[in-house]
């Protein structure tokens, strides 16, 4: 990086400072749009390894000027970073905990993160902001029955929760990514590794997407009970929805691919048979181990 460079732009750490929010708050902020970053490091710069991940983002010290000149800085600021579980989330609606529930379960406001409380049960927790604007927009929804379709839905199990937390997820893993790469990565840590394996065949191509995978989300349990769970959220789950990401994977890949191509993993080695011959080397059969059952463990949730 050059001079230039780093006086033009900030470090995420500085950036924080100036903008006078925590850690998980500036985050949070970058992860909603509120603050935009740039890349670090131009990918393909000379002397960065082929394959490197790309420098930290950083924040544009314009983007920080803008942002400190608002006249509600700083606390409009981490007004919008605000998040809230279920109890608050009920309150800025004026509705019961149980209807926001509902509403949240049925997919009309998405979950930004979540903790685990002592039980292990998921604590999803919900930007401020968003639900004050979806108050005015929404209020039928609000007051009185909810609708039969809705009712159906929440009849039959419906919950949305993880999987609108796993889209907001991924779109911030796509913005921050630095190329082609990065970005298949991204989408590949959606899957299951069995699953991985079915949509990736070449080893060296996921050995390369496995380097690049993102970082676990923050806040991950030091239990082994409680990263498990982490781990499974993380996981698409429904068919549709690995479905979906599989297939944006392969045309992640092509993409890729196009871009900057990794070398094929190399032919087995034949081996001479007993006769004397040669065997063709065997090709390997994609199973799933034995005892592995296609039900995943309840994951027990609130909020």
């Amino acid at each position: 990086m050059t001079v230039e460079e780093s006086v033009r732009t900030l470090a995420l750490g500085r950036a924080a400072r100036e903008l006078e929010l925590r850690r998980d708050e500036f985050r949070l902020a970058v992860q909603l749009g509120l603050v935009r970053t740039v890349p670090g490091a131009v990918a393909g710069e000379p002397g960065r390894p082929a394959g490197a991940r790309g420098a930290p983002r950083r924040v544009d010290r314009g983007e920080v000027d803008r942002l400190r000149a608002a006249p509600d800085f700083p606390a409009g600021l981490r007004d919008r970073v605000r998040t809230v579980g279920t109890a608050e989330g009920a309150a800025i609606l004026s509705v019961t905990p149980d209807r926001f529930g509902r509403l949240a379960r049925t997919g009309h406001f998405s979950p930004v993160r979540f903790r685990l409380n002592r039980y292990r049960a998921v604590v999803w927790l919900y930007p401020a902001g968003e639900l004050a604007e979806f108050a005015p927009a929404h209020g039928a929804l609000l007051r009185g029955r909810l609708p039969h379709g809705l009712r159906e839905r929440l009849d039959a199990g419906e919950d949305l929760r993880p999987r609108n937390w796993r889209s907001r997820r991924l779109g911030l893993l796509l913005r921050a990514a630095a190329d082609p790469w990065e970005r298949a990565a991204a989408i590949a840590s959606l899957l299951d590794p069995l699953l991985l394996a079915d949509a990736v065949s070449d080893p060296r191509e996921r050995a390369h997407l496995d380097t690049l995978r993102p970082e676990p989300p923050p806040g991950r349990p030091e239990s082994v009970a409680g990263r498990e769970i982490v781990d499974r959220l993380v996981l698409a789950a429904e068919p549709d929805e690995i479905l979906w990401y599989g297939m944006s994977l392969s045309l992640a890949l092509d993409e890729a691919r196009g871009a900057r191509a990794v070398q094929p993993a190399p032919a087995p080695a034949r081996r001479p048979s007993p006769s004397g011959g040669r065997r063709s080397p065997r090709r390997a059969a994609s199973r799933r181990p034995e005892g592995r059952t296609a039900a995943r463990r309840e994951v027990p949730e609130r909020g």
